[in-house]
């Protein structure tokens, strides 16, 4: 019997195609709430980015996540499910045999370590996007640091950094070569080795306590709610390496702040406090709740069709 399975990958995709297109609006704003200044809590910055910049403002960077962040989820998902089957081949002798929860555990952490080598990537440059602002902003838009330091008076201009993904990875490997596009990774790593074992256990747990006859597959309000509950749980949790990861990943070299992990948890606690490591968390309960939801749903209902024939 075969372990590996293709269709995974491509299920995987669907699903993430769905979710990126549902969450997008919500991650610029968690995103400019993390790692940006002037906004006072959420509603304030939805309401700023309306005015300043209209509807077109939430979308900033979704050109990029759509084609990118599709294949990461291709990639998680995919990765999960093989790593499920070939740790029951090797345990149990048959890949289609139930896993235990430290089966599920091992998957998750694994999917988590494995997928920060994409992941950390396409976040930094969804980030620079999401972090540009239109011109009338830009006088007085600031990341992350200390105090409200005007654009221009470090000799940036007041206007987009990056003419779009591209010209964003290009410039940041110009400036600041490979490793600047795994800025963060560490903390991404912090962030999604225990955000993935959050997120598919307790999306199992849901699935089986809302299913109860294993045998059939889960109703699709089944497999929404409990994709929708997992991603909640997944992001509220990895809230505060969230943060530091979107302030890494935001800093860019012409106005370096944080030289590190550690540095940039220090300089944060010391300018903003312990709450500016739940900053987005409300954010992040809502956004995951649809924007999981509807992965797990495209995911599951796109294998189940490949796998009707």
């Amino acid at each position: 019997m075969t372990v590996f399975h293709l269709d995974d990958f491509l299920a995987g995709w669907i699903g993430g195609a769905s979710s990126v297109i549902v969450g997008h609006p919500l991650d610029t704003v968690k995103t400019r709430l993390q790692a940006g200044k002037g906004y006072r809590n959420t509603l304030h910055c939805v309401v700023t980015i309306y005015k300043k910049e209209n509807v077109t403002g939430f979308f900033k960077g979704l050109s990029f996540p759509l084609a990118s962040i599709t294949l990461y989820n291709s990639m998680v998902f995919g990765f999960f499910s093989n790593t499920q089957r070939l740790i029951s081949r090797y345990r149990y002798g048959d890949g289609r045999h139930p896993c235990s929860m430290l089966d599920l555990t091992v998957a998750s952490m694994l999917t988590g370590l494995v997928s920060v080598g994409v992941g950390a990537p396409v976040d930094l440059v969804k980030i620079r996007l999401q972090m540009q602002t239109q011109p009338v902003l830009a006088e007085n838009f600031n990341l992350a640091g200390n105090g409200s330091v005007p654009l221009r008076s470090m000799g940036i201009q007041s206007q987009s950094l990056y003419r779009g993904p591209l010209h964003c990875i290009s410039t940041v490997l110009q400036n600041e070569g490979i490793q600047g596009l795994y800025r963060g990774a560490g903390a991404m790593i912090i962030r999604d080795v225990p955000g993935y074992t959050l997120y598919f256990i307790p999306y199992t747990l849901f699935c089986n306590w809302l299913n109860p006859d294993g045998n059939a597959a889960p109703h699709p309000c089944c497999i929404w709610l409990a994709g929708g509950l997992a991603g909640s749980i997944s992001w509220v949790t990895a809230t505060p390496t969230d943060v530091v990861k979107s302030r890494l990943q935001a800093d860019a070299m012409q106005h370096r702040k944080y030289k590190g992990i550690l540095h940039c948890i220090v300089q944060s606690y010391k300018t903003e406090g312990i709450h500016v490591f739940f900053r987005g968390a409300t954010v992040n309960a809502i956004r995951g709740f649809p924007m999981c939801a509807t992965m797990f749903l495209g995911y599951e209902l796109s294998l189940q069709f490949f796998r009707s024939f």
